[in-house]
């Protein structure tokens, strides 16, 4: 196949124009991702018409990982990284660890790597989630179950987990159409809308946890900073112990708990 040789500059612009922030940046990744002229106007055009980069390029960067992301699932943000950085901090040695609503698996690959569980496992209701998890996964040995939080995880695990890690949805109901195209448009509802407050979903992981952690585990969720006191609300009511955990830099919140032991 002849080279080809694309006009970054005017590429960058046309990106900029369509309202990418890192133009240059996606350029770049998108140049690499194509084999051709032909596939690289396809990318660009899908691109400035509001398909997510990762979609396109089949990966998103995740704690310093690849990590597969098919078209349609959610694309790991970067202010989950204080997420996985505050469950790994909670864990002790060898845990035994869930990934629940987990997307990609992108959290359970980072874990995997700085954690030497025991036992891993992910969980996800979207069946394109599950699919992509597992691919993700499938190399590690990682289990990935579908259905509804808990409902699909073996049953001997309960009371026995050391860590549950759930990137919940969050975002109330009515602010879902207020989010940006690439994620309204593109990623799946179930992994976007939280209902009415945002916490419908955590509210049922906080239960869940309260009976499948064994006693001193943690559960860490993600949350907005504006959420945090109500969701340390229902955490204490289920019985177990929360602290939150900020980061300017990254505009993100999480919050661990521990059932007491």
């Amino acid at each position: 196949m002849a080279p080809f040789h694309p006009d970054r500059p005017a590429l960058v612009s046309r990106l900029r124009a369509a309202g990418c922030v890192y133009a240059e940046d996606e350029a770049d990744l998108l140049i690499a991702a194509a084999d051709s002229a032909e596939a690289l106007i396809d990318l660009v055009d899908r691109r400035v018409a509001g398909r997510p980069l990762e979609h396109l390029l089949g990966w998103a960067e995740f704690c310093g990982l690849r990590v597969a992301v098919d078209p349609g699932v959610f694309v790991p943000r970067g202010r989950t990284t204080l997420l996985v950085s505050a469950a790994a901090a909670a864990a002790g040695p060898a845990p035994a660890v869930l990934d629940l609503c987990c997307g990609s698996g992108a959290a359970a690959l980072v874990l995997h790597g700085r954690l030497g569980p025991r036992w891993l496992a992910a969980a996800d209701i979207d069946p394109a989630a599950v699919a992509c998890a597992r691919r993700n996964l499938a190399p590690l040995g990682v289990p990935v179950y579908q259905g509804d939080l808990f409902a699909p995880v073996p049953s001997e695990w309960r009371g026995r987990l050391d860590l549950v890690v759930a990137n919940a949805p969050y975002v109330p109901s009515g602010a879902v159409a207020l989010m940006p195209a690439e994620a309204r448009l593109h990623e799946a509802p179930v992994a976007l809308d939280g209902g009415a407050d945002g916490l419908a979903v955590l509210r049922r992981v906080a239960a869940g946890a309260a009976e499948w952690l064994a006693p001193g585990g943690h559960l860490a969720v993600e949350v907005s900073v504006a959420q945090s006191e109500a969701l340390c609300a229902v955490l204490t009511g289920a019985g177990l112990v929360p602290t939150v955990v900020h980061d300017e830099d990254l505009d993100a919140t999480a919050v661990t708990a521990r059932r007491p032991a």
